[in-house]
């Protein structure tokens, strides 16, 4: 949590004193017993306090902390090696824990990477490469072995949570769809065997390129050829064994094929004022929810919308080719950083909004030996030095010094300085004032909650004008709450492009925001 937090602030805790609907502050009261229970919602609003109250309630935060974090999502990074001059395992290692990044997936099963991780408390995902498809389908024993020789000797040192059979096997040149599935059962029966089966998830990675529909999101379906084939039998063996989908989403692609129709701000989850869905009454506010709830779309239409889904890889490039529109420094901090932002903040997707996801971003290195467009070659979080290519979170606690105009390059490492830019203020014209504000969009009471508690707990908004009594508490309703609480933080933020998003629930606005009496601050 914020370290300003705990030296100058306590947490109050709010609890629910009545059967009215808990959707907003205005219903909460403090009271001394601060202690979670799941009968009674909590909210969190920072004041004040003296330093006796100060340890008490310190001791509140702890525990709401652990609670609150367990509504987000999670990140990974993708470790991929091909490059002529990366870091050895036991480097990338040190690196991942120095970041708090608790999550890494590898392309193979490379020994010296899975005894780098060992007793890390990494939890890592495995790869059973494409060219072992047909291997792992034709026999029996040679899935037993492999999974012998690579996760057996290895678990549960090395914490390996899952395996994902293939990769994208529907766009290999290799044709090795026809083996996917006999080969993700066989590594299963492996698994049953040595006793790993209920610790060790199976799943394979799929691109969009599966779905023959991908706009609007509610049409979203996946090729004909491959539903008897592939999808019907792989998501029974997903819901048998309480797996997950594993989907490759790159907004990047999309943006980049289409940048004459596509916002750049949409697909960087900037502010924009969204794409209306008309086939499930939706708004969009960014790209890659679009992406995703096509999935979920096409999962449905097959009658299986109870499967979790991770994102197994997404990036964005810091460099690329003249003709790869939108491949930057700043466009790749951006995109990332507003992910981890959006993931760890909480919330799911319009269509699945308590689908809280784990993303795999895509990569941990740039990889020099990589074929095709520059960009390939540039979707790097650090460089081979292990110096970052720009600054984005990675934690939650990462989070309360974030905002997208800080993502700036660092210098060095073979970085293209010359595209860095910063974001700066929005300069609100509208009244001739040169303010802008930041409310609450009509989102649904869990989001505006979502949101309200980010600003108010680990955004260190100053909520105190909507407690009650206070300046601010009438009207008393989530809206007009949520709106204060954001334009609070997105103030603080000296409204920087980004600041006012909170999931979609939020947008900026020109002319002074009315709820009531209630002025809204244009400084912090």
């Amino acid at each position: 949590m914020p370290d300003n937090v705990l030296r100058s602030t306590a947490i109050f805790c709010y609890w629910h004193s009545g059967p009215t609907n808990p959707s907003h502050p205005s219903q909460f009261s403090p009271i001394k017993p601060c202690l979670p229970s799941p009968r009674f919602p909590i909210s969190l609003y920072t004041l004040p306090l003296s330093m006796a109250t100060h340890l008490f309630c310190s001791i509140c935060v702890l525990l709401l902390a652990i609670f609150s974090l367990a509504d987000g999502g999670s990140i990974g990074v993708n470790y991929g090696r091909i490059g002529g001059d990366l870091p050895s395992a036991s480097k990338v290692v040190k690196l991942l824990k120095s970041q708090g990044i608790g999550k890494v997936k590898v392309y193979d099963t490379d020994p010296s990477v899975l005894r780098s991780l060992s007793g890390s408390g990494i939890k890592v995902t495995v790869n059973l490469p494409n060219e072992l498809l047909y291997a792992a389908a034709r026999k029996q024993s040679f899935a037993n072995k492999w999974v012998q020789r690579n996760i057996k000797a290895y678990y549960p040192r090395t914490q390996i949570e899952a395996i994902a059979v293939g990769n994208e096997v529907f766009v290999d040149p290799k044709n090795t769809t026809g083996f996917l599935i006999t080969a993700i059962k066989n590594i299963h029966q492996a698994l049953v065997k040595y006793n790993l089966d209920s610790d060790i998830k199976l799943s394979s990675p799929v691109a969009l390129s599966a779905l023959q529909n991908s706009y609007p999101s509610s049409a979203g379906s996946f090729r004909p050829e491959l539903i008897e084939s592939v999808f019907k039998p792989m998501f029974q063996f997903l819901r048998e064994t309480g797996s997950y989908l594993m989907v490759n989403a790159y907004p990047f692609f999309a943006y980049e094929a289409n940048s004459d129709v596509i916002s750049l701000d949409y697909s960087l989850f900037r502010e924009n004022p969204g794409v209306p869905d008309a086939g499930n009454g939706l708004r969009y506010f960014n790209l890659f929810d679009a992406q995703i709830d096509a999935v979920f779309a096409a999962m449905s239409a097959l009658k299986y919308d109870d499967i979790p889904l991770v994102v197994s890889e997404t990036g964005w490039p810091s460099k690329g080719d003249e003709n790869e529109i939108g491949a930057s420094v700043v466009n790749a901090a951006a995109y990332n950083g507003n992910l981890v932002k959006r993931i760890l903040t909480g919330g799911g997707t319009p269509l699945r909004p308590k689908a809280n996801l784990t993303v795999f971003l895509f990569a941990l290195f740039n990889e020099n030996k990589k074929t095709g467009p520059a960009s390939e070659r540039n979707y790097g979080l650090f460089y081979p030095s292990m110096e970052k290519v720009y600054e984005i979170p990675f934690t939650v606690d990462d989070l309360k010094n974030y905002r997208e105009g800080d993502s700036s390059p660092v210098s060095g490492g073979g970085g293209d300085a010359s595209q860095a830019r910063f974001s700066t203020p929005v300069a609100g014209d509208g009244n001739g004032s040169g303010f802008s504000w930041c409310v609450a969009r009509d989102v649904g009471k869990d989001k505006l909650q979502s949101g309200l508690d980010f600003a108010c707990g680990v955004g260190g908004a100053d909520c105190r004008s909507i407690q009650p009594g206070s300046t601010c508490y009438d009207p008393n309703t989530l809206q007009a709450h949520a709106s204060f609480a954001f334009n609070s933080y997105y103030q603080k933020m000296r409204r920087a492009s980004g600041a006012c998003y909170f999931g979609g629930a939020a947008y900026v606005v020109t002319q002074p925001p009315k709820f009531g009496k209630c002025e809204f601050p244009t400084g912090y």
